[in-house]
């Protein structure tokens, strides 16, 4: 069996998976460390069982260490590249082709963020006819991707024409700040304009509001304090300049709240632009990511009459939570035995 390594490569986490058993997520702040890449992509893949090859795909080239696109899908591949080996390294494009590093170096805007092509392929099987959507959620952005007979039909294929479709929301369950999704919370019995500084992220909301599990030891928060509940009432209090003394768990509450139903509002709305376009309204959708409780909510508020797949349950939460970097190893080894079957023949 020919053994494969994929990664998908974001600017604040690294996630990496076999499309079998092993699957790995990590945050890296390339934005901060770019020259550590190589190092990062070494030790994860020491994690994982020994591959033949790795495959790839990214989203990191948006960070501003670089000062092109172009410039960081040459800079990440050099690391995969270095980090690899003798091993072969390929490079997923967003039409679908796993190409040398060369090829993808020539052709950045087809190599830079090509992870929810990717996705939306593995996905599209289990909507194999009619119409269907891919709703992912992770830590830092939304894909909502329009499947026809299994296959992504997206209008965007760069991240600016994705946006303006509404076919990437730039909005995720851990990452997004406070401060950008809501312009004032409620705190006693009045509506406060908030601080436009990045004191809480979306992660808080949904520690406080028990969405997300607690993660003590985990410190990538917005104060650098561990991923709990009281101190997500700490960075929530910062958000409209109080503290404990003044912002108890109810406000908390209510704060999180006001913040979660913007968020569902905003994809809501990116959601329902998406269907205008569709045929014919989707049977099936499936769901994925860190923020597929967000997506399950977001759907049953439209009321879709459609069939909800998950790709938690069906993989797991560890491996929906790399669910591209599993999608890219499993298209990759279907893509090696489909080729050596037609030469076979």
């Amino acid at each position: 069996m020919l053994r494969i390594l994929a990664f998908d490569i974001g600017g604040a986490n690294l996630k990496a998976a076999d499309g079998l058993e092993f699957c790995a997520s990590q945050p890296f702040p390339l934005w901060r460390r770019p020259t550590e890449l190589a190092v990062a992509l070494s030790a994860l893949a020491a994690m994982a069982p020994a591959a033949d090859g790795w495959v790839a795909t990214m989203t990191g080239e948006l960070a501003d260490c670089f000062a092109t696109k172009a410039e960081g899908v040459t800079a990440i591949v050099a690391a995969l590249v270095h980090a690899a080996g003798p091993r072969d390294v390929s490079i997923y494009l967003t039409d679908g082709r796993l190409v040398p590093p060369a090829v993808a170096i020539d052709r950045p805007l087809r190599a830079a963020a090509a992870n929810w092509h990717a996705l939306a392929r593995f996905a599209g099987r289990y909507a194999p006819s009619e119409c269907g959507l891919l709703v992912d959620i992770g830590s830092t952005t939304t894909d909502i991707i329009p499947l026809v007979e299994g296959r992504p039909a997206a209008t965007g294929q760069t991240d600016p024409d994705r946006l303006l479709s509404g076919e990437l929301v730039y909005t995720g369950v851990e990452r997004s700040p406070v401060c950008a999704l809501a312009a004032e919370l409620p705190w006693a019995g009045r509506t406060c304009p908030t601080a436009q500084e990045v004191f809480a992220t979306a992660w808080d909301v949904y520690l406080t509001l028990e969405d997300l599990p607690e993660e003590p030891a985990s410190l990538h928060t917005a104060d650098g304090r561990p991923a709990t509940r009281a101190c997500a009432l700490d960075r929530l209090a910062r958000q409209i300049c109080a503290d404990r003394t003044l912002f108890g768990p109810a406000d908390a509450q209510a704060a999180a709240r006001a913040v979660a139903e913007r968020q569902r509002l905003l994809i809501a709305r990116a959601l329902q632009a998406v269907l205008r376009r569709l045929p014919r309204p989707p049977r099936t959708v499936i769901v994925s990511g860190r923020g597929e409780f967000l997506a399950r909510r977001t759907i049953d508020s439209l009321g879709l009459p459609a069939t909800v797949v998950s790709l938690g349950t069906i993989l797991g939460a560890e491996k929906s939570r790399a669910a591209t970097a599993h999608a890219l190893a499993t298209l990759a080894r279907e893509q090696f035995f489909i080729a050596r079957s037609g030469e076979e023949r």
